[in-house]
């Protein structure tokens, strides 16, 4: 038995995904080539680029293609320094690594925005922080968060940003394909979509920026995306990643259900930890993502007992050197540490079934109730 519930960290490739990259790797052709193969190459390539722009809303040629979410967040932020001369950069305390650490490495003023218990946005010191800049500002912020699902008001805080003179880029590799995402609508000057989230292959995703922007490019050497990012395109990689894009946008309805198939779940874990608990319930998150804790029963615990069990999951920590530490946006939220170590996090997708489900709760429980065995003894 092998059950998928990490659909955060890399979903499974879809077959619509595999089929159009095969045929694009027996296609030879260098779409920089002018060439009839490249040419050919070069129309798969833009025909993906329209597909992507229809599905969230913005122009072709506002579409930088890129090697995933972290290129796409480095390139956000030194290109609001370099091209929309952003002097400091703000970004959420529950943040990717990938903008935290580019923006604190930036050589901006990097100011880090507290959140609230519930992972939201603290608005109340968003705009104190805002109004002590007196120069063009960046601020970063994730649309669905990658360890609680917490989806945050995105177009609220453009409205804020923009008030002030600043610039917003939005995170939206884990919301992407899970639900429904507009830049038009959002805001935002710039925002990040990655492949795998959705089914698509590793190693491929995009930047966005609004129309009129000027784009610095951070990886320079060739004219490739319009000057923007250098590098020979990844055909097949764009287009299994526009593909599986396509799949997951047209079954957003049916991804949506799976919020009853989580709250099931942590109902079932309940029955065996009554004192379970789920982080960023009650407000508005993806509907496959639980990330929850049971005090006393360590999430390296969990995840080791239900690997052997045939379930894959992830903890709710960052592992560094082999140990576990706390996880930071938990930590943000003021989880205390016992607790955060105890936190794991079960992402759901379209595989996942409700006896699937059922079996999981049977087997944490068994390992639960172990656990608590040992500390009675």
């Amino acid at each position: 038995m092998s059950i998928y519930f990490d659909y955060n960290a890399t979903a499974p490739l879809r077959p619509v995904a595999r089929d159009v990259m095969l045929r694009a790797f027996d296609a030879v052709g260098n779409p920089s080539s002018v060439h009839g193969p490249g040419r050919a190459a070069k129309a798969a390539m833009e025909n993906a680029r329209t597909s992507l722009a229809k599905l969230v809303s913005c122009r072709p040629t506002d579409v930088i293609f890129t090697s995933g979410g972290t290129e796409s967040n480095n390139l956000a932020i030194s290109n609001a320094i370099a091209a929309w001369g952003c002097k400091s950069v703000l970004y959420c305390a529950t943040e990717h690594p990938s903008i935290a650490a580019p923006a604190e490495r930036s050589g901006a003023s990097a100011v880090m925005v507290p959140v609230m218990d519930n992972g939201k946005v603290d608005m109340a010191a968003l705009q104190a922080n805002i109004d002590v800049q007196n120069n063009p500002f960046l601020l970063c912020i994730m649309l669905a968060n990658n360890e609680t699902g917490l989806l945050q008001s995105v177009p609220e805080i453009a409205e804020l940003v923009h008030q002030s003179g600043g610039f917003l880029h939005v995170d939206a590799a884990q919301a992407f394909g899970k639900v429904p995402v507009d830049f038009a609508g959002s805001g935002a000057d710039s925002m990040s979509l990655v492949s795998h989230k959705t089914g698509g292959p590793n190693g491929v995703g995009a930047l966005v920026v609004a129309c009129g922007l000027a784009v610095s490019a951070q990886l320079v050497g060739g004219g490739q995306e319009e000057g923007r990012r250098a590098g020979t395109s990844n055909v097949p990689g764009i287009v299994g990643f526009v593909a599986a894009a396509e799949e997951a946008c047209e079954q957003l309805e049916q991804f949506a259900q799976l919020s009853e198939l989580r709250e099931h779940l942590a109902d079932l874990l309940r029955v065996y930890a009554p004192d379970l608990v789920v982080f960023s319930q009650g407000e508005d998150r993806l509907p496959n993502t639980l990330c929850c804790a049971a005090s006393g029963f360590a999430a390296e615990t969990q995840v080791m007992a239900l690997d052997l069990a045939g379930f894959a999951i992830s903890s709710g920590s960052a592992c560094g050197s082999g140990k576990v530490k706390a996880s930071h946006v938990l930590t943000a939220m003021g989880v205390s540490d016992e607790l955060a170590r105890c936190a794991i996090r079960i992402s759901l997708g379209w595989l996942s079934t409700e006896d699937q489900v059922e079996q999981f709760a049977i087997q944490w429980g068994e390992a639960y109730e172990r656990s608590h065995v040992r500390e009675v003894a």
